[in-house]
């Protein structure tokens, strides 16, 4: 296996595929990429058995076709230590890799690439073609609500959900739920669930851009494939069952509230300041044409803010973890948020006032 490659066109790819790769590994090709030249196209694989990347390189010249595997860390830190415009050449012997550049030589070890797993290529249930921004904007729109270490695995990534011509995702961490939906043209007669496990759903925003060139999804029973011309992006499924999210929407909400985004989202960081930290509760005091927000602490320390909103009705004072109103105000980008609240011990629901593709859900706290 010979080739070169321009220090540019390498990195990228590279950095995006050893980020699959794991530190500590109980096999050592995991902690491995593999290399793969056919004709003037190199592939670059990482996987931690869960989650695989491929990323695809046009090489300057076409050299010896081969396959190995070197490691995906050190691979990397040689790459960026080199400077920008460099070429780099590679020369497999026989069980090391020489990498050259200008006057740099490093050699590597090497494991062969009979050894790196391959995720089985199970046939696709259900296919379809969108753009980039579409499905970025969906994970944007939802990713922070996933929890992150919970004993219900299933709360540990992201429910796609897809139905005649329209893909919707959502996350949930039990105390908050963010639930983001697009037309996307796919042609299904039944509901179809999957569950994205976190770590795939943050190296899925990784490889994705605002662009509209289309990526293809396949879902199997198992697996979930997203294919554009740069990457091949595969992960497992998570085996569980999702909550059923749309018992948790909020009905009958009497409370329309609607208030700039920007002043909420100030109002909600300086108020956070003196929250207690464990908790992070703040009350709202809604009355006419007014939101209060106080936060107190153990220390006997309180904040309070005032904000004028659009609201006529009774006054009612509820609690909320303001974490969770700060994630929803940081996402949503229209210049005013509508949040409807119902009673005290109802959840909040907060969404953009017109043509909003998403909602939000925040449980009340006992303050």
């Amino acid at each position: 296996m010979k080739f070169i490659v321009s220090r540019e066109a390498l990195l990228k790819p590279l950095q995006l595929v050893a980020g699959v790769v794991e530190r500590r590994q109980t096999l050592p090709v995991l902690s491995n990429v593999l290399l793969v030249l056919k004709g003037d196209q190199l592939s670059l694989t990482g996987t931690d058995l869960e989650v695989e990347i491929i990323g695809r390189v046009p090489v300057e010249q076409g050299g010896v076709a081969g396959d190995i595997t070197v490691p995906a860390r050190k691979l990397v830190d040689i790459c960026k230590s080199l400077p920008d415009g460099s070429m780099i050449e590679f020369i497999q012997e026989e069980q090391r890799i020489l990498v050259r550049s200008g006057r740099s030589r490093f050699t590597l070890s090497t494991l062969p690439a009979s050894d790196f797993p391959n995720v089985e290529d199970a046939p696709g249930n259900l296919q379809f073609n969108c753009a980039r921004q579409e499905i970025k904007r969906l994970i944007e729109r939802t990713a922070f609500a996933m929890a992150q270490q919970d004993v219900r695995y299933y709360l540990n990534g992201m429910l796609w959900e897809v139905r005649q011509d329209q893909l919707r995702v959502v996350a949930t961490d039990g105390h908050r739920m963010a639930m983001c939906t697009r037309a996307v043209a796919v042609n299904t007669t039944d509901t179809i669930q999957a569950i994205l496990p976190r770590k795939g759903v943050l190296e899925l925003s990784r490889l994705l851009d605002d662009s509209t060139d289309q990526v293809e999804v396949t879902l199997s029973a198992n697996h979930i494939r997203v294919t554009s011309v740069d990457y091949t992006f595969t992960s497992k499924l998570v085996d569980g069952k999702f909550p059923e999210y749309e018992r948790v929407l909020p009905r009958g909400g009497n409370k329309v509230i609607l208030g700039s985004r920007l002043e909420l989202k100030q109002a909600f960081a300086r108020t956070a300041i003196l929250s207690n930290e464990k908790y992070r509760g703040v009350r709202l005091l809604l009355s006419t044409g007014v939101l209060t927000i106080v936060a107190n602490n153990p220390e006997q320390e309180e904040a309070q803010e005032e904000v004028t909103v659009d609201y006529t009705g009774d006054s009612l004072e509820v609690g909320f973890n303001v974490s969770y109103l700060l994630d929803v105000a940081n996402v949503i980008s229209a210049d005013n948020i509508k949040i409807t609240l119902s009673d005290a011990n109802s959840s909040a629901l907060l969404e953009e006032p017109e043509n909003s593709d998403s909602l939000y859900v925040v449980m009340p706290m006992r303050l």
